[in-house]
């Protein structure tokens, strides 16, 4: 067996995000702005299908305005609970289920839009997500992605592979390079802001 293949898993992600569930909105909540901005740079347009693959608890919803159809995928039941509830608020034309990020049950060209939001650097196999995304999004449709990475063009610090056992224990691996999960890709990659934490967290924009 690899060293963290516990952790590297869906197995594990359900275990700790089922934990994390009923406070997650405490923690959340600090990245409002950043989700926000995010979506925005999608614009996403009335009748437009959007995904959300990773949902966790529904903190996307509220920015998501407009007569659209939003499918909310996360590999957690618990987190998909907390969606649900949250959405009886605010009446999205929501449909939410648990789901694989890494095997989406969509057909080739189905949705508009696609949201990322922390998911790519807790999720087992980031580019069999990313792969799966660009498959089911439609040609001149388009993904945002807000999460944390290694600082583009900077090298894999001592401090990050140090931590990174705890991390990826925790929370989330640090040591993911967006570069590298994208490159698995025909994606275009059309901007790339620096976003909360000294850029360590990005709000990126991709297009089919």
């Amino acid at each position: 067996m690899k060293p963290f293949a516990l952790i590297n898993s869906n197995r594990w992600n359900r275990i700790r995000y089922t934990l994390y569930a009923p406070g997650y909105d405490i923690a959340g909540r600090i990245f409002s702005d950043s989700r926000k901005k995010s979506i925005g740079e999608l614009g996403i347009n009335p009748g437009d299908e959007v995904l959300i693959v990773g949902v966790g608890t529904g903190l996307d919803l509220e920015f998501i305005t407009g007569d659209c159809h939003i499918t909310a995928t996360d590999i957690t039941p618990a987190m998909i609970a907390q969606t649900i509830k949250k959405n009886i608020l605010l009446k999205r034309n929501l449909e939410a289920t648990v789901m694989d990020g890494q095997h989406l049950l969509f057909s080739d060209n189905a949705v508009d839009k696609i949201i990322l939001h922390l998911i790519l650097a807790v999720i087992p196999d980031p580019v069999a997500c990313i792969r799966e995304c660009e498959r089911v999004l439609k040609p001149g449709g388009r993904i945002t992605i807000f999460d944390k990475f290694v600082p583009k063009g900077r090298p894999l610090s001592f401090w990050r592979k140090f931590f990174n056992p705890v991390t990826n224990l925790l929370f989330s691996n640090i040591t993911r390079r967006f570069e590298s999960i994208v490159s698995e890709t025909s994606l275009i990659t059309e901007s790339d802001i620096a976003a909360d934490f000294n850029g360590n967290f990005r709000i990126i924009r991709l297009i089919k």
